[in-house]
C-alpha cells in the first residue's frame, strides 16, 4: 500500500468495531422513497464482502444499484435477494471500473427518483455508520466542494503484514485536496455535468475526474472521520506486487495525459525511475570501476527506510514494514510504467487489472 493520492487512511477512536451487527438491510430498488442520496456499488466475486458492503448501507439513507463483472458466485442473486437493482456488465467490452460506475450511474438516472448526492464504493468495502450524514452536511454547507472522501480502514490488519501496512492511518487532517480515490461521495449534478468518469482509463479515473472538476472551479476534501471499511484480503506477496504495480502504471498514465496541470505525478514517476533504475545503475557502474567495496553504496536503501519511517506515524514496528514496501515498491511501480509505455507504443488494449 501507498502513501499517495489513492489512499487516504484517516485514524479515529470513533471508528465502530469491525465486529458489529447492527446492520440494516438496504432499501428495495423503486420504492417510494424521499432519499437524496444514491449509491453505485461494483463489484466481481466478492462473496461474503459484497453482502457486508450491502447490509452496510442503511434503508433510509440511498437508493443502490449493484454493477456486476461477470461474477461467478451468488454476487449477482444476493443482490436481488435484497432488491437491489443489478446491472450486470458486458464483459465482451473491455472492462475499467470507471465504466462500471458510469453504468451504474446511468442505471439510476433511468430507475430512480432524482438525487443531489452519489457515494461510489467498492464491494469489498462497508460504509461505517455515520458517514453519509457527515459528508452530505459538509457539502451542503460548502457550495464549492464537489466530492469529499474520509478515513478508509483496514477491517482484518492482522491476517497479513500487507493488511497491516494498508491499515496504516495517515493521520490527515480534513482539508484541501487534489483527488479521492474510488470510495467517495459526489455532487451528482456535477458528477453528471462532466461527463462521469472516463471510460477508457483502466486506472486512474479518480484523480482525472477530480482534476476536471477543480478545472471548473470545484473543491474536493478530504473529512477526519471514518468512512468505510475495506477488506482488501491481501494475503500473498503477489497481491501486493500487482495492486503496486497498477499505482506505477496509474501515474506514468496521469504524467502523460496532464502531467503540466498536476506535477505531482510526475513527481511520482521520476522517484520510481531514480530508485529503481537510475540509482542501481550508478552502484553497478561504480562496482565495475572501483570493485567491491563500491558496494557499500547499497547502504542508501536501508537509510531511506529510516528515514521515511521516522516520517510515518504509528508503532515503530508498523513503520518499518510502511517503509519498507514503499521502497520495495519502487520496482513494481517502475514496471507499471514500462507495461504503460509498452502498452501505448504498441496500441495494444492495456490490462485492466482486474480482481480474479
Amino acid at each position: 500500500m501507498h502513501v499517495s493520492w489513492v489512499n487516504y487512511l484517516v485514524a479515529s477512536k470513533t471508528m465502530q468495531s469491525p465486529t458489529a451487527e447492527s446492520r440494516m438491510l438496504v432499501e428495495t430498488q423503486g420504492r417510494e422513497s424521499d432519499t437524496d442520496l444514491w449509491v453505485v456499488v461494483i463489484g466481481r466475486n466478492e462473496g461474503e464482502r459484497l453482502t457486508r458492503c450491502f447490509d452496510s448501507i442503511r434503508p433510509t439513507a440511498a437508493v443502490m444499484v449493484y454493477v456486476d463483472s461477470a461474477s461467478t458466485d451468488d454476487s449477482v442473486s444476493a443482490a436481488r435477494e435484497r432488491g437491489i437493482e443489478v446491472v450486470e456488465l458486458d464483459m465482451s467490452i473491455p472492462f475499467t471500473a470507471a465504466r462500471a460506475r458510469n453504468a451504474g450511474f446511468a442505471r439510476l438516472k433511468q430507475t430512480a427518483r432524482p438525487a443531489r448526492w452519489i457515494q461510489f464504493i467498492d464491494g469489498d468495502c462497508e460504509i461505517i455508520d455515520g458517514w453519509f450524514d457527515h459528508a452530505k452536511a459538509f457539502m451542503s454547507q460548502d457550495d464549492s466542494v464537489a466530492c469529499v472522501c474520509g478515513g478508509l480502514r483496514e477491517r482484518y490488519p492482522d491476517r497479513s503484514v500487507y493488511n497491516r501496512i494498508a491499515d496504516q492511518a495517515a493521520y490527515l487532517p480534513s482539508g484541501r485536496i487534489q483527488a479521492c480515490g474510488g470510495i467517495a461521495m459526489m455532487r451528482a449534478e456535477v458528477f453528471e455535468q462532466l461527463g462521469g468518469f472516463r471510460d477508457d482509463l483502466v486506472a486512474g479515473e479518480e484523480p482525472e475526474l477530480c482534476l476536471r472538476m477543480r478545472n471548473a472551479g470545484w473543491a474536493i476534501w478530504r473529512l477526519a472521520i471514518p468512512m468505510a471499511w475495506h477488506d482488501s484480503a491481501m494475503l500473498k506477496f503477489g497481491q501486493w506486487w500487482k495492486r503496486t504495480r497498477r499505482v506505477g502504471y496509474t501515474y506514468a498514465q496521469a504524467a502523460t495525459m496532464y502531467g503540466r496541470q498536476d506535477p505531482t505525478m510526475v513527481r511520482q514517476t521520476v522517484r520510481a525511475w531514480t530508485w529503481a533504475a537510475v540509482i542501481p545503475a550508478i552502484i553497478a557502474a561504480a562496482t565495475l570501476a572501483f570493485g567491491l567495496p563500491a558496494l557499500c553504496l547499497l547502504a542508501i536503501y536501508p537509510l531511506q527506510v529510516l528515514r521515511m519511517a521516522a516520517s510515518l506515524p504509528g508503532e515503530l514496528n508498523h513503520r518499518l514494514w510502511s517503509a519498507s514496501f514503499l521502497v520495495l515498491g519502487k520496482l513494481p511501480e517502475l514496471l507499471g510504467q514500462c507495461q504503460y509505455w509498452l502498452a501505448r507504443q504498441s496500441r495494444t488494449p492495456p490490462s485492466s487489472f482486474h480482481k480474479s
